[in-house]
């Protein structure tokens, strides 16, 4: 199969589902193709937020992502904000509600919901959709245009857009690809390129592990060697049978990743070391679980003290001034041996990729290659969890599919 047009996006993903519907509207009388390499389309989609996906936040901005400047990600962003999102999918039939965490989801809280919304409004608004066509390698042609292999055929096209996400949740597709693409067009990529919202391992052993499904809210802290705090996050953990998971630990995996640093715990974030010394001096021989379990699960509170040598089953515990400062430290700065991510597979997203400096903050289009464009995750901007990596997406395709439709002889 051979077959030309106009605008080929390359990733049928959130990003490239949204750059293709906002390219089609405003580019009127261009011919639209959307190409994936995915049998089934949205898997990222129909897994997040637990299978409901979590569409945006209703606050958001560039304080909640990392990577790139925060001036860089603002200036993206301030083009299609939480509303204009809200407004968008009210359009297209997916009406969202807002729930206490700030998440905001589709009424059916299912998200094949948002997943037919996207297709359909691709279909509506003429996008020629083909899928698996996953692209091998693309040549530049002497026009300017660009040529994509495939394993079935070849695409000769006018404009490029690069929607292919980075290594995350590879099974969905995302497996790096686009990287490589990205490269062999002209761009580089950060030094490291690591998994992000992604749990975190704890030694064979561990006495967490031993406690799987307990959570509770905490403190966590990258620490530099010298103590310095590098990053802090308040949230839940997860004590699973590999390690820690829960929002709190996907929030801080790419920094303690990146900064390869200490991982530390306060499991009463409330309260200050201080405050807890005291206590436990008031106990008077009662055993510190007691005292604990109005504020920790009891597995969690057992395991904590049991860490700290204090007997958690014994009736009377007369804490000496070492074990009691053993015990404040526990509760207040216990340090996570973690030994590494989980892996590509559980991550939600990913940390790295191109540098928004290489491209256009008002189109999103290739400074090093003319003629491409590109959005979503294969950018270096990655956000915390609750829907803050797809307010990007919409954003940035978004900004792509304008930035197309005003060029040249395309519709305003």
């Amino acid at each position: 199969m051979e077959a030309s047009t106009d605008i080929v996006i390359v990733g049928a993903g959130a990003a490239g589902l949204m750059a293709a519907i906002q390219t089609a509207r405003h580019a009127r009388g261009q011919r639209v193709l959307l190409v994936d390499g995915a049998a089934r389309l949205g898997a990222k989609i129909l897994v997040a937020g637990g299978g409901r996906c979590n569409v945006t936040h209703h606050a958001v901005d560039e304080r909640d992502f990392a990577g790139a400047t925060p001036a860089a990600v603002r200036k993206v962003l301030r083009q299609f904000d939480v509303e204009a999102t809200r407004a968008f999918f009210a359009e297209i039939g997916v009406e969202l509600k807002r729930e206490d965490t700030g998440k905001l989801f589709p009424v059916t809280d299912k998200a094949r919901t948002v997943l037919e919304g996207l297709l359909g409004a691709a279909r509506d608004a003429g996008v020629e959709l083909r899928h698996p066509f996953r692209v091998e390698r693309i040549e530049r042609g002497a026009d300017g245009g660009f040529t994509l292999h495939a394993a079935d055929g070849v695409v000769h096209a006018r404009r490029l857009v690069l929607a292919t996400g980075g290594k995350s949740l590879p099974k969905s597709g995302s497996d790096g690809h686009g990287y490589a693409l990205a490269t062999h067009l002209g761009h580089t990529l950060t030094e490291r390129i690591e998994p992000a919202l992604v749990p975190l391992l704890l030694p064979d052993g561990h006495p967490l592990t031993a406690i799987p499904g307990v959570a509770a809210p905490v403190r966590l802290e990258v620490r530099s060697a010298t103590g310095k705090r590098l990053h802090a996050v308040e949230g839940a953990l997860l004590c699973t049978h590999f390690g820690l998971s829960g929002p709190a630990v996907l929030d801080v995996s790419r920094h303690w990743i990146l900064a390869e640093a200490d991982l530390v715990v306060s499991w009463l974030p409330q309260r200050d070391a201080q405050a807890i010394d005291a206590a436990l001096q008031r106990l008077r021989g009662a055993n510190p679980v007691e005292w604990l379990l109005p504020q920790l699960p009891r597995r969690l509170a057992h395991t904590l003290v049991r860490m700290a040598g204090v007997d958690p089953e014994a009736s009377h515990v007369d804490l000496s001034r070492a074990t009691r400062k053993a015990l404040v430290s526990a509760l207040t700065a216990m340090p996570l041996p973690v030994t590494g991510p989980r892996g590509w597979t559980w991550a939600e997203v990913t940390a790295g990729g191109v540098p928004l400096r290489e491209v256009r903050l008002d189109s999103l289009a290739s400074r090093a290659c003319p003629g491409l464009d590109r959005c979503g995750e294969i950018l270096d901007v990655d956000g915390r969890i609750g829907g803050f990596n797809f307010q990007w997406a919409w954003a940035s395709g978004t900004v792509v599919g304008r930035a197309l439709g005003a060029e040249g002889d395309c519709a305003p």
